[in-house]
């Protein structure tokens, strides 16, 4: 049995991870709307809004190497998990950013303690999504930059109704996010996965 034993804390902690990341997972078409309100929202700093948005492109942006995968509804992991140290990290201590935070307690209350235990069960995966965050703003969403989409009315309402059909078209509810998520090694299977495909389309050997 050597090399089996799990100490009770570690099954603790994966078991609220697994559960924390489910919640999440059912969650994502209303947290998708709250960073759409941030990007938005014009009292907010310019950067924040353009975190929010590159966050919004990420996660409505297809994600076909999992398309025909059993697990399609994991895929979805990363993105959850992304959009909170996204908005976290860009949401600074000003008074309309803490006003921000008030307005939607059931994402930011605890943020921090969750995405900390988060970083204890994934490890090196939580400091991939993290290094995203920088690199948010200068992606590009069907040709066109991030800060487009909030300059350009037009390209806002496009991505406005990507949201929407992503929204209307995800796959997760209660019963199929416990049907498929009882461990964390099926949420990190498949955001291993995810970086190694990202890693070969960049040309960048993914690391062992």
């Amino acid at each position: 049995m050597r090399g089996t034993h799990i100490p009770v804390t570690s099954i603790a902690a994966e078991s609220k991870f697994v559960e924390l990341v489910r919640g999440w997972l059912v969650s994502l078409p209303h947290d998708l709307k709250i960073a759409f309100d941030a990007m938005d929202d014009e009292n907010l700093p310019r950067p924040v809004r353009e975190v929010a948005a590159g966050v919004i492109a990420y996660v409505v942006s297809p994600n076909d190497t999992v398309s025909d995968r059993h697990d399609v509804v994991v895929s979805y992991a990363d993105d959850v998990v992304l959009l909170r140290i996204a908005l976290q990290k860009a949401l600074g201590s000003g008074e309309d950013e803490q006003s921000f935070r008030e307005r939607f307690p059931e994402l930011f209350d605890g943020l921090d303690e969750n995405l900390t235990l988060c970083k204890s069960i994934m490890g090196e995966l939580m400091t991939w999504l993290e290094s995203k965050v920088t690199t948010l703003p200068t992606i590009e969403y069907k040709g066109k930059k991030i800060t487009k989409y909030l300059d350009d009315g037009e390209a806002r309402e496009q991505l406005f109704e990507d949201g929407l059909v992503f929204r209307t078209d995800y796959p997760v509810d209660e019963k199929t996010i416990t049907d498929k998520l009882k461990k964390a090694t099926t949420i990190t299977d498949v955001m291993r996965r995810r970086q190694a495909d990202e890693a070969r389309a960049k040309g960048v050997k993914a690391r062992a």
